[in-house]
């Protein structure tokens, strides 16, 4: 099967490998963007008459946009597709529309789980400019609540598990076998009461904590989130992390949520690039990406 026109409507990440493999399905050829389009109309026009389209998280494809584009056929998304409230495309709207719509998992996590053990033990060590506790602590012991324990929620518990650190989590569902393993399972009111540390690890636009969350967490405690966006009350955690004994952890994709007064806090810290990014994870997403395309030519 060959299309007239396969579009990439914005970075999307994948290597040369792969959009020369998406090639040989295409007519036309493929534009791989380098930035994304600020504009409704600048995206209409990159898709323009294409049957096939590619999309980074960073893209919203909407359904105003699917309508104006009769061609479609199918939309690859290279990012995560949880459901259709966290995603960026309308997915549902799509499919009703006879658009098959896909997504990827399980290819930035090892990344983001490098990134909090890095961060996490230079900030309790002192090891750059800030330090947690006048006396610098270890990961042995430290009270460390995990919050999603999805794919990157378990990788990051079975880093920290070698170094004894006392673990506890909660989950949309109980993880038994990594109860096994010594994690315990609380209570998101009674997690927030026991640990020193929080990594929350959840799908885009999720909004877990609230006020009343902040608040059962208390002061001279850590906040780690590298999950896409802000899963939690925006004014609760400014109020939070006017406590300077209280210290912050955010992914480097987070720099465009985090407003620019809580950026510039002594206490918080926003990492230069993003966490989940490496050679290894373009590599499984454009994998995975080519992978999906080929199934669904497959099925049709």
């Amino acid at each position: 099967m060959k299309f007239n026109k396969i579009a990439c409507v914005d970075y999307t990440k994948m290597n040369d490998e792969a959009i020369a493999q998406l090639q040989e399905y295409s007519e036309e050829k493929i534009i791989h963007p380098d930035d994304f389009p600020e504009t409704k109309e600048e995206i209409l026009n990159r898709i323009g008459d294409a049957e096939v389209i590619f999309v980074s998280w960073k893209t919203q494809i909407t359904e105003e946009i699917i309508q104006e584009c009769p061609n479609l056929k199918y939309i690859g998304m290279c990012c995560s597709l949880f459901d259709d409230a966290s995603a960026n495309v309308a997915v549902n709207y799509a499919r009703e529309k006879g658009i098959t719509v896909t997504g990827i998992f399980d290819y930035g996590d090892p990344g983001v789980a490098e990134f909090v053990i890095s961060e996490l033990i230079m900030l309790i060590h002192g090891y750059a400019e800030k330090q947690w506790k006048e006396i610098p602590h270890e990961l042995t012991d430290l009270k460390i609540g995990i919050i999603g324990l999805g794919v990157t929620g378990q990788l990051l518990a079975d880093c920290l598990l070698p170094f004894g650190a006392d673990l506890y989590y909660f989950s949309r569902s109980r993880k038994l076998q990594y109860e096994q393993k010594g994690l315990d399972y609380l209570e998101l009111d009674e997690l927030l009461e026991t640990v020193d540390v929080i990594s929350i690890h959840l799908p885009k636009n999720l909004e877990i904590l609230q006020p009343e969350h902040f608040e059962k967490f208390g002061n001279g405690k850590i906040f780690i989130n590298t999950s896409l966006g802000m899963p939690f009350d925006l004014k609760a955690f400014r109020n939070w992390i006017k406590s300077t004994s209280n210290f912050a952890i955010f992914d480097g994709d987070a720099k465009k949520d985090v407003p620019q007064d809580i950026h510039e806090r002594k206490n918080v810290v926003i990492g230069k690039k993003s966490a989940g990014w490496t050679l290894k994870t373009q590599e499984r997403l454009s994998e995975k990406v080519v992978k999906n395309f080929k199934e669904y030519l497959q099925e049709n």
